[in-house]
């Protein structure tokens, strides 16, 4: 008779060297800006990095919308998988790219001041244009993210939206050759490639959303990891943390990814007693003719405040631009409060 074998118990991850980490990141000029970022901020506390660098689904397959490649995590499930199996020490995400959705073993441990979370215009030679407002009709105006192109619908139906894949670089050269009269990139990128020279102009917020946590860079260990704990928890800057938790929580209570639109950011409103954090969110169909706005402000509890707005949201109809979206079966609307 054969006997059948006990599963193996997964084979334990050693702690980080307290004096040395390795940083795995995506080999963009954008990504690697900031995982340098990361690494600097460590050698100030005598603590060495070596980047190590990874080629994400997202990158490989730039001839596809990014919509219809499907799933979460593009951008950042190579790297997870590095960093589960012991292979890096943390991995450096844009925040904006990071699933809500837990991953085994693994823990957001810090995310770095926040950079000008808005998005920007910029405009090719041939546009005949200050800004979004007076783009001829017709023109067209690049981006690969659904929530600029409902924002942009919404706003300007007569335009016409392209794909615009690759990345900051590629994207501005695409632009400057003239291949479209216009594009919507993210500002913090071009800040921190030092590349503010190509921006017409800023979209504010809350007319125009960015995406839930844009402008962040976010630091993930393994769960167990207290070497790397201590070393970068000190990285963490406890404002934006707090935002970027509402905004996440508000996509996260929508069941967000690159396949729906929906824009998030916490913003200091005026109030009788000082300025108050308040969370401005919306979904959209693609096309923008449904565009739901809500508001809420954020309390000690950022998580409760996201999933608050993304519930309000839900009652005034954002359950069936999921069901359009997805085709998936109706989700049942909470109850009002």
């Amino acid at each position: 008779m054969t006997r059948s074998r006990a599963p193996r118990a997964p084979r334990a991850v050693p702690q980080s060297d307290p004096g040395h980490l390795r940083i795995g990141t995506r080999g963009s000029a954008l990504a690697l800006k900031q995982a340098r970022m990361v690494q600097a901020a460590l050698a100030e506390r005598g603590i060495a990095g070596d980047l190590v660098t990874f080629t994400t689904t997202g990158d490989k397959r730039l001839d596809e919308p990014l919509s219809t490649i499907g799933g979460k995590g593009l951008f950042t499930s190579e790297i997870e998988r590095a960093l589960q199996r012991g292979k890096i020490d943390c991995a450096v995400h844009s925040l904006k790219d990071l699933s809500t959705d837990p991953v085994d073993g693994l823990h957001l441990v810090a995310v770095l001041r926040r950079e000008d979370p808005r998005d920007v215009l910029v405009l090719s030679s041939t546009a005949r244009a200050v800004g979004l407002a007076d783009l001829p009709r017709g023109s067209r105006v690049g981006t690969s993210s659904l929530r600029r192109r409902a924002q942009l619908l919404a706003l300007h139906p007569d335009l016409e939206v392209v794909e615009l894949r690759g990345n900051v670089p590629t994207r501005l050269k695409k632009v400057d050759e003239g291949q479209v009269h216009a594009a919507i990139l993210a500002a913090a990128g071009l800040h921190r490639l030092d590349a503010t020279q190509h921006i017409s102009a800023y979209l504010d917020p809350p007319d125009w959303l960015p995406a839930p946590g844009q402008g962040a860079i976010a630091v993930q260990i393994r769960s167990d990891d207290r070497i790397a704990h201590d070393l970068l928890a000190p990285l963490n800057h406890e404002p934006t943390m707090h935002a970027v938790r509402a905004e996440r929580a508000f996509l996260a209570g929508l069941d967000g990814g690159c396949q729906v639109p929906i824009g998030a950011l916490v913003m200091e409103q005026p109030g009788a007693d000082g300025p108050v954090p308040t969370l401005h969110g919306l979904i959209a169909d693609v096309a923008g003719r449904r565009v739901i706005r809500g508001s809420r402000i954020v309390g000690p509890d950022p998580v409760a405040a996201g999933t608050h707005l993304a519930d309000d949201l839900r009652i005034r109809g954002a359950d069936d631009i999921l069901v359009v979206l997805r085709g998936a079966a109706r989700v049942p609307s909470p109850q009002p409060e």
